[in-house]
């Protein structure tokens, strides 16, 4: 039993209400010092497809570590994975859509004086579209090697291997680009971007401190649908949630750079990292509708990947298709197998 555990033991506050607002509270905390990071020599685009996803994406890396050590069954993670990555292509990014718009920012200065600062804030944004439209092909390429990789109705060691690994040389374009947006903009990261990131691990140990009470919590659960046999249904929702708050913050704020970002940077720690790093530890066999779920999330990355080059966002209307994306998904896997 880790310190926070016993001593929230001690005090006698053991039940699932503090462990949930513990996990939302962490999960707070690292989206408040995330954002500050934008001031610390961090650009938006590289904060939602770099920083945010590993944030948002612990819960998943937990579970995986989580679920290893207790011999769990691994078909539990690649379920959490498929409804985490689901769910933030469809129904967390197709709300704030409905709500706000998910509108990219034109680039234009607004101010006849600047012209040159607006030509280069226009140029900026521009190569923020091609990262974000690179980052949903990635989304599409994932996706199809784990539905190759799977098409002998399991994944093994090996699988997973290459999964991890193709996830490696993903995550280098993305740290090369990074540094080279920084040279260009002769921009350093300052001594408060470190101590931001101190707070964002602080967080990320609170997330799983209370992760690793909630899993056996919800596997000792005897309810109708409030058990053991739906646990990567339960803990994909439940993990979905920093995601949530990230996308219905930043969209608020017109930030749809950062909204789209966190969640397509979010869906590669999923798929393929925690779905091979489980493959590693645990081979495991496919669910019933791994083909559909994967169908679907092909699906709303096409949608996406349209959006963002020929309407420059997601408008309102499309938020429509992506909750009936989301519906189709929940029914195929949970109704079509009656629940169970």
């Amino acid at each position: 039993m880790n310190p926070l555990t016993e001593a929230i033991d001690l005090l006698g506050l053991t039940s699932v209400w503090t462990y949930l607002a513990l996990f939302l509270g962490t999960s707070l905390l690292m989206l408040w010092r995330l954002e500050a990071l934008l001031d610390h020599g961090l650009e938006g685009t590289a904060l939602g497809t770099l920083v945010m996803p590993y944030c948002s994406g612990l819960g998943n890396l937990f579970f995986v570590g989580i679920m290893a050590g207790r011999g769990g069954p691994g078909e539990e993670v690649l379920i959490n994975c498929l409804v985490n990555n689901v769910t933030n292509l469809t129904i967390i990014l197709g709300l704030p859509a409905l709500i706000w718009g998910l509108q990219l920012q034109s680039g234009k200065s607004g101010r006849p004086a600047g012209a040159r600062r607006g030509h280069r804030e226009g140029t900026e944004q521009q190569l923020n579209r091609l990262s974000l439209l690179f980052t949903l092909l990635a989304v599409l390429f994932f996706t199809g090697v784990t539905w190759s990789l799977g098409a002998d109705g399991d994944l093994d060691r090996r699988d997973g291997m290459v999964l991890v690994a193709l996830f490696l040389f993903w995550q280098s374009f993305q740290v090369f680009d990074v540094l080279k947006h920084n040279v260009r903009q002769r921009r350093t990261f300052s001594p408060l971007f470190y101590l931001d990131l101190f707070f964002v691990l602080l967080g990320a140990l609170g997330l799983y401190v209370s992760i690793d009470w909630l899993v056996p919590w919800l596997s000792g659960q005897q309810g109708a649908f409030l058990n053991a046999d739906h646990l990567g249904w339960l803990s994909g929702w439940l993990m979905v949630l920093p995601n949530a708050l990230l996308a219905f913050f930043y969209a608020a704020r017109q930030r749809a750079d950062i909204a789209y970002a966190s969640q397509v940077g979010d869906g590669h720690v999923c798929i393929p990292l925690a779905l091979g790093l489980s493959a590693i530890l645990q081979p495991m066999s496919l669910p019933h509708f791994f083909d559909t779920g994967l169908i679907i999330l092909a699906g709303a990355a096409l949608l996406h990947a349209a959006s963002v080059l020929f309407a420059n966002g997601l408008p309102r209307w499309m938020g429509w298709p992506l909750l009936a994306g989301y519906a189709w998904f929940v029914g195929s896997g949970l109704l079509a197998a009656g629940g169970t």
